[in-house]
């Protein structure tokens, strides 16, 4: 939650980022996903270093990368679960299948529409994170590649900022390709 003495506005959800992603990741409670700024693939990515077994871990993890990113996945999740069902996806459907691809809101995989949607790059790709597998799969990525180990710029829920955060991935982790 953002402060009233923060400087950092809420990021708007009518905006279309140019650099957007689309991040999918699977736990053992099923899967999620999300477009969201590209950057935030490294930040999921250097967040596996502490070798997380479900999404909350994942994402708990994620905010020493990236200040926002959990907070978007819990909300989305929240609206997402408040207007479908598992027997009746027709809000997800059609947002799927209406809005600008970059805009499309978190969903959780669902069915055959949710898998394939979850599966189709945005503007620079799609990237799975499979912590059943411990496995990074980079399906299609334009943005920079992932790495084992790195130094990640701090994303402070707006842009890239100065700060550097190190990471490694434990070796029981792979990213393909």
């Amino acid at each position: 939650m953002i402060e009233p003495n923060d400087p950092i506005e809420p990021v708007r959800s009518d905006i279309i980022r140019l650099d957007a992603i689309r991040l999918t990741i699977v736990d053992p409670q099923g899967t999620v996903s999300l477009v969201t700024h590209s950057s935030a693939a490294a930040a999921l990515t250097g967040a596996c270093a502490s070798d997380p077994a479900t999404l909350d871990d994942l994402l708990v993890a994620s905010r020493a990368f990236d200040r926002s990113l959990r907070d978007t996945v819990v909300n989305g999740l929240a609206v997402f679960d408040e207007h479908n069902l598992p027997d009746d996806l027709g809000d997800i459907h059609r947002q799927l299948t209406s809005l600008d691809p970059r805009r499309t809101p978190v969903f959780r995989v669902l069915d055959a529409v949710t898998r394939e949607a979850s599966l189709r790059p945005v503007r620079t790709g799609v990237v799975l994170f499979n912590l059943l597998a411990k496995r990074i799969v980079q399906l299609d990525n334009t943005y920079e590649p992932l790495t084992p180990s790195g130094e990640l710029h701090y994303h402070n829920g707006r842009f890239l900022s100065r700060k550097v955060v190190v990471y490694r991935l434990p070796g029981s982790w792979s990213i393909v390709p």
